[in-house]
């Protein structure tokens, strides 16, 4: 598969709820669903990152695959309620980055904690 755009996405995902999918669920519907699968992620996780143990070791030795598929899940749901409600996707990310950047270019270089983690990290790679 070549290089997929958000807008090349956005695009295949309305093809296939149009044909395979048959129609988009409401909205309601899906923002439930979206919420659904990041439990989900959430899930997998808390196993992979946190303290909870996975119940089976198959579910472990999958955990990774696992939680890529949910992060797919995940944005398949997102961009058909962009679709279904007319979001224009691509603008609000621009947008979105660019507030970011604005409100915190100088926030996070001077947060103590990030530059702790930063060098731990570092360190860790050595």
């Amino acid at each position: 598969m070549s290089e997929l755009t958000l807008a090349g996405y956005r695009q295949l995902v309305d093809e296939w709820i149009n044909t395979i999918g048959v129609t988009y669920y409401s909205e309601l519907t899906n923002t439930t669903i979206l919420m659904e699968e990041v439990g989900e992620l959430a899930r997998i996780m808390a196993r992979v990152y946190g303290e909870q143990s996975f119940k089976r070791p198959e579910d472990e030795a999958s955990a990774m695959t696992d939680m890529g598929d949910e992060m797919a899940d995940i944005l398949f749901v997102l961009v058909c309620l962009a679709n279904q409600t007319g979001i224009d996707l691509e603008a609000a990310v621009e947008r979105n980055i660019a507030k970011k950047t604005m409100r915190d270019k100088e926030r996070h270089a001077s947060n103590e904690k990030l530059q702790k983690r930063l060098a731990e990290t570092k360190n860790s790679n050595d």
